[in-house]
């Protein structure tokens, strides 16, 4: 999802979403080998290791290498399939849930995972507030029969359930947290998955080493991985060919062409899940007014955006869904870029001969910076004048949240193999996100969201999401912008490196050749 606080250029251009992947491998392809120590430079460093609470990917995405669910994301992004869970049968009427368990799963320190271990995780990320909250909406028990079985009962019938119980949020700790408190947890977690806790240097590095009691026979093939923080752009790229590191996290697009003719070093462009946003707040005068906000979405010059920002390395998003997403919708006509039909719908509006605006931009964010002069510059053929009000990202985010700025960028990316995650935080009011900050609010959609989430017929959850996408374009709640990848360069000594259109990846799988 949104991840908030942390928002800074690199991880802009880096939590991306589905496009071409540019002539580029879907993985990286070294020769591989036994053990080694990997290397994983990054523009900035974790923010916890509370997997119900954080929000931030690079916190994200050291923790589930620790950390296993039920249930997990398929490569593609548009499925799951069991991980700890070996099976499940749902009841007729869709309220009840039974779960066999993997059998032979221990944790890191030795001991065996069972179902009294899943309810405590399952009950203590459900009632955790203000974090993910996934499962709290929907689940009215979870209980644990027999050491192998974990039955939910749910409160009514719950299409994306499976989905939920593969977010990392519902991973599977000890019970009572091995007797630790909450927080001396979290200081040195305990997982089933195939790395263990060795340190954090914060805001320097933070190092995992091999679990050597891993269920997944053979595996993981490296000793250990370590996450370093490097901000400086060039100094990451010259560490991978210098042998310092393995894998570059977000290399920017402007050096993309560069790195591939680099010797030694692979650069991949993974399809991802990622969309920007323009954000309308409805509550602010005239952006309550859809021929305004109409006017401003087809006054976005998306295909310039994607050769000006992402250097080609995109495409321009036709719907608030994504490509890799279950139930997006590729005919959804959405608002493109018409400067002709901008003119007759803000001729239709309260403010036909334009107004003045400030647009909340991040400091510091180039993207954001360049996103909102782009802005200013088209919108002033409306009649529109822009003033940008730049503030600290944190502070940014705050004023989002609380809904006191007029029109600024947001963007999103998904964590969770269906569209409800994404749906009903944009387009519920009630839902706590204000409808992703706007206070968009259609009945109708609402309505259409609301059935999706209890209905198990794929067609007929397709039927409604189309609906939704199409609703969404025509009330042009947010000005949809573009999709794009999730950008990494590596050494080629590095095999089995994937990346996942939800931007979780496996390295149990990857293998250093010496």
């Amino acid at each position: 999802m949104r991840k908030p606080l942390v928002v800074a250029a690199a991880s802009l251009l880096l939590v991306a979403a589905a496009c071409s992947n540019n002539g580029s491998t879907p993985t990286s392809t070294g020769s591989g080998g036994s053990g080694g120590n990997l290397v994983i430079v990054r523009a900035q460093d974790s923010v916890s290791m509370d997997n119900t609470m954080v929000f931030s990917n690079a916190s994200i995405w050291v923790f589930q290498q620790m950390f296993e669910s039920l249930y997990e994301v398929t490569p593609d992004g548009k499925g799951v399939q069991p991980l700890l869970a070996e099976s499940n049968t749902v009841s007729k009427d869709k309220l009840t849930w039974t779960f066999k368990l993997k059998r032979g799963v221990k944790f890191s320190t030795g001991a065996d995972m069972t179902s009294a271990d899943v309810k405590f995780s399952l009950d203590k990320a459900r009632a955790t507030k203000g974090g993910w909250e996934f499962l709290d909406v929907a689940i009215k028990s979870v209980s644990a029969p027999d050491p192998s079985t974990v039955v939910i009962k749910t409160k009514y019938s719950w299409a994306p359930l499976l989905a939920d119980l593969a977010n990392f949020s519902n991973a599977i700790v000890p019970k009572d947290y091995g007797g630790k408190s909450h927080d001396d947890f979290y200081k040195a977690p305990v997982g089933t998955g195939p790395f263990l806790w060795d340190h954090w240097t914060k805001g320097s590095e933070i190092e995992l080493k091999k679990n050597p009691t891993y269920w997944d026979t053979g595996k993981p093939s490296l000793d250990s991985v370590t996450w370093k923080v490097v901000p400086d752009d060039n100094s990451r790229n010259v560490q991978v060919q210098g042998g310092q590191a393995q894998i570059n996290e977000n290399p920017p697009f402007s050096s993309v062409e560069q790195l591939k003719g680099q010797p030694g070093v692979g650069v991949t462009l993974f399809p991802s899940t990622k969309t920007d946003y323009i954000l309308m707040n409805e509550n602010k005068k005239p952006y309550d007014d859809v021929h305004v906000r109409r006017a401003i979405s087809y006054a976005l010059d998306r295909e310039s955006m994607v050769k000006t920002l992402l250097f080609g390395n995109g495409t321009p998003a036709n719907s608030f869904l994504m490509p890799n997403v279950p139930f997006y919708d590729a005919a959804t006509p959405g608002l493109t870029y018409d400067m002709a039909k901008a003119k007759e719908e803000l001729a239709k509006s309260s403010v036909p001969n334009g107004f003045t605006t400030t647009f909340l931009a991040n400091s510091g964010d180039t993207t954001d910076q360049a996103i909102a002069q782009i802005l200013q510059s088209s919108l002033k053929e409306l009649g529109i004048t822009v003033k940008i009000q730049n503030v600290d990202p944190s502070a940014a985010h705050d004023l989002q949240d609380q809904q006191k700025y007029e029109i600024s960028h947001s963007y999103w990316t998904m964590d969770i193999a269906d569209p409800d995650e994404l749906v009903t935080f944009a387009v519920d009011p009630g839902a706590g996100s204000k409808s992703f900050y706007t206070s968009y609010n259609n009945p109708e959609v609402i309505a259409d969201t609301k059935k999706a989430e209890q209905t198990f017929d794929e067609a007929g959850r397709q039927k409604l999401y189309s609906a939704i996408q199409k609703q969404a374009a025509d009330d042009a709640f947010l000005g949809f912008l573009f999709y794009s990848p999730f950008s990494y360069s590596f050494s080629t000594k590095v095999s089995g490196f994937q990346v996942y259109p939800t931007g979780n990846y496996h390295l149990e799988d990857v293998k250093l050749a010496s």
